[in-house]
C-alpha cells in the first residue's frame, strides 16, 4: 500500500484535533439529524444500539433544534466508518436504522425510498464539502445509479458536529443496484447466474473475501488484482455461488487477454455492458479520481435470462477527486488517471488497474462509442453552464452551514492530507473546485481518443439540442427539482412547456410555459396540497418532446 509520510500523518491529525470556537446550534436550513448513544463510545468494528431523530419541516423551511423529529424517531446501530479517514476528528458513520426489537427497520429518510443501511459521510480534507456529491449527482444526471444524497447537519451526544452528507449505502435493492436477490438455496441453473456485486477495494472494514485475478496489472507486477465478494455478504455466499462469479470474471479476463479480446461477435463485449465502462470511464475521468479504477471500484452482473452482463458501477467515494489529492498527479489538469500504473512513483502501490482497462482504450470501436458518448454529454449535462450551475446550487444551499462547519473544525488554511491546494476561505475552496474543473474539461475535449462516426439525422441533432433529465430527488417529500437542457438553435430562443400529469393522464399544472435561451435550466416542484403517488412531468419545446416519471412519497 502507498506509505504517507509520518510527518503528513501527525501534522494532519495534530492541526486536525482543534476543536475550535463553541456553535451556538439552533436552527439550519438543512436537516438536522440528533444521534443520543448515552454516552457510549462508537467503535469502528462493531456496531452500537443510539437513538437517532431527524427534523426535516420541508424545503424553503427552518429547521429548529427544539423542533419535533418528525423525519424519522427511533433506534439505530451506529459505528465509524472508512479507512485513512479516520485519522480525522471529524468522524464519518455507518449506521442502520432498526426496530426497538432490534430487527432491521427500512424507513424513508429525507425523501430517499425505503431502506435500512444509511451512511453518514463526513467532508473533512475535501473542504468544497461537496466533491462527493457532485459526482454521484453527474452520475444519475447520465442514468447511471449512485448513492442518493441529503445534506444535513449532525448533533452527537449534544455536540455540534457540523455539514454532513446521508447517504445510501450500496447494495442489493429494488431502488439501489436493481439485481435479483441471490439466496443460498439458490445453487442451480438459471438462479445461479445472479445477482452479484462484486468490487475492487481496500482489505479494511466488513468481512473480507474473494480471489485474486489469475492476470497481472502488467508484465511484472508485484500484486494482482484482488476481486471481493460485496453481494452475496463473504459470510452468506456459498460455495456454488463463488465458483459462478469467479468463474464469470475469470471468462471476461481470458477474453481480454486473447489476441481476439476485440472480436465483434465472440468478443469481450458478449461479456460486459460496453456503455456503463464507457460512463464509469468518463466519471472518473472528469474527476481525474486518485483512487479510480484500483479502489471503491464496484460491479454487478444480473441473471442470463434478465441481462446477464457485467456492469461497472456505481461510482463511490470521489473525495480525493476534482483537483483535492497531491499523490498521483491527482492535482493536475492533464493525463489520464487511468494510466496510474505507468506513474513513476506508483511501483510500490499494492493496488493497481486491472489490465483490461489498457485493452479496451486500444480497442477502436470502444474509444469510437467512448468519444460519442463524451461528445453528446458536452453539449448536454456535461457542458460547462450546466456543470456550474450544480455546483452554484450546492454553494447558494450551503453558504450558512458552512461557516458553522469551519467554526467547528478551524482548517481552512491549513494542510489536511492530501490537499493540492490550501485556501483561507471557504467560497475559495468552491472557487477552485470550479476553475479546475473547468481547465479538465478542456485538456479531455482535446485529448479523448477516438473518432465519432455514426451518421447524425436531423432527430439526432433535435436530441442532442434538448435533454429532460430525472427530477431530483426521486422518490421526493413535498419538494423535487427537474432540470433540462435547451441547446443553440437556429430559431433560439425556443418556447418551453413544462407540465405535471397524475398516473391517468390528467395535467395537475403548469411549471413552464416560456421562451427560453440556450443552456441549463430549472424548476421546483412542491408537490404539498398532492397526493402522494406516481406522477409524470413532460416538456415540449418546439419540436422535442419528452417527459418521465416521479414518485411523490408523503
Amino acid at each position: 500500500m502507498r506509505i504517507l509520510s509520518l510527518r503528513i500523518i501527525v501534522l494532519s491529525i495534530i492541526l486536525g484535533m482543534a476543536q475550535g470556537q463553541e456553535v451556538n446550534f439552533t436552527s439550519s436550513n438543512l436537516p438536522i439529524i440528533v444521534i443520543d448513544t448515552h454516552g457510549q463510545y462508537i467503535p469502528d468494528d462493531y456496531r452500537i444500539v443510539a437513538d437517532m431523530g431527524i427534523i426535516y419541516n420541508g424545503a424553503g423551511n427552518r429547521n429548529n433544534l427544539s423542533d419535533a423529529f418528525n423525519n424519522y424517531n427511533g433506534k439505530i446501530a451506529i459505528e465509524v466508518r472508512g479507512s485513512s479517514s479516520q485519522m480525522f476528528p471529524k468522524k464519518q458513520y455507518a449506521l442502520e436504522t432498526r426496530l426497538e426489537t432490534g430487527e432491521n427497520n427500512n424507513v424513508s429518510l429525507l425523501g430517499m425510498p425505503p431502506e435500512n443501511d444509511w451512511i453518514l459521510y463526513a467532508p473533512y480534507s475535501d473542504k468544497s464539502l461537496m466533491r462527493n456529491v457532485l459526482a454521484y449527482k453527474l452520475a444519475n444526471d447520465i442514468g447511471r445509479y449512485a448513492s442518493r444524497i441529503r445534506f444535513c447537519e449532525l448533533v452527537l451526544n449534544d455536540d455540534y458536529r457540523g455539514v454532513y452528507v446521508l447517504m445510501e449505502k450500496i447494495k442489493r435493492d429494488n431502488n439501489r443496484v436493481n439485481i435479483s436477490t441471490l439466496n443460498p438455496d439458490e445453487i442451480s441453473g438459471d438462479d445461479l447466474t445472479g445477482g452479484y456485486i462484486v468490487k475492487i477495494d481496500k482489505w479494511a472494514g466488513e468481512s473480507i473475501d474473494g480471489w485474486e485475478s489469475p492476470y497481472l496489472p502488467y508484465p511484472g507486477s508485484p500484486y494482482k488484482i484482488f476481486y471481493q465478494y460485496h453481494y452475496p455478504k463473504p459470510d452468506e455466499i456459498v460455495d456454488q455461488q463463488k465458483n459462478y462469479i469467479q468463474d464469470f470474471m475469470n471468462s471476461f479476463e481470458a477474453k481480454m487477454y486473447s489476441p481476439e479480446y476485440a472480436d465483434p461477435v465472440n468478443g469481450y463485449s458478449r461479456y460486459i455492458d460496453v456503455q456503463s465502462f464507457i460512463d464509469f470511464f468518463i466519471l472518473n475521468e472528469i474527476g481525474k479520481n486518485v483512487d479510480g479504477y484500483r479502489l471503491s471500484t464496484f460491479f454487478y452482473k444480473d441473471r442470463e435470462s434478465i441481462d446477464g452482463k457485467l456492469y461497472l458501477g456505481p461510482i463511490w467515494d470521489f473525495n480525493l477527486a476534482f483537483g483535492n489529492a497531491d499523490y498521483y498527479d491527482g492535482g493536475t489538469t492533464d493525463g489520464w488517471q487511468v494510466e496510474i500504473n505507468d506513474h513513476p512513483s506508483f511501483s510500490h502501490d499494492s493496488f493497481k488497474v486491472p489490465f483490461w482497462w489498457k485493452k479496451l482504450l486500444n480497442d477502436e470501436e470502444f474509444i469510437n462509442m467512448l468519444k460519442c458518448r463524451w461528445t453528446t454529454l458536452r453539449t448536454t449535462l456535461f457542458h460547462k453552464d450546466s456543470l456550474f450551475s450544480v455546483i452554484d446550487d450546492m454553494q447558494y444551499y450551503l453558504e450558512e452551514s458552512s461557516q458553522r462547519n469551519f467554526q467547528r473544525w478551524p482548517i481552512l488554511g491549513i494542510y489536511i492530507w492530501p490537499n493540492r491546494f490550501v485556501f483561507s476561505t471557504w467560497n475559495a475552496e468552491v472557487n477552485y473546485l470550479r476553475a479546475w474543473l473547468e481547465t479538465r474539461l478542456e485538456w479531455m475535449d482535446m485529448n479523448m481518443p477516438g473518432v465519432c462516426t455514426v451518421g447524425i439525422t436531423e432527430d439526432d441533432v433535435l436530441v442532442r439540442n434538448f435533454i429532460l433529465n430525472q427530477n431530483y430527488p426521486n422518490p421526493f417529500n413535498s419538494v423535487t427539482v427537474i432540470s433540462w437542457y435547451v441547446g443553440a438553435t437556429p430559431t433560439s430562443p425556443v418556447h418551453v412547456d413544462l407540465s405535471i400529469y397524475n398516473v391517468i393522464g390528467q395535467k395537475v399544472c403548469t411549471l413552464v410555459s416560456e421562451k427560453q435561451n440556450a443552456g441549463f435550466h430549472t424548476v421546483e416542484w412542491d408537490a404539498s396540497g398532492f397526493a402522494s403517488g406516481v406522477y409524470y412531468y413532460k416538456i415540449k419545446a418546439g419540436e422535442f418532446h419528452d417527459g418521465k416519471k416521479m414518485i411523490y412519497i408523503q
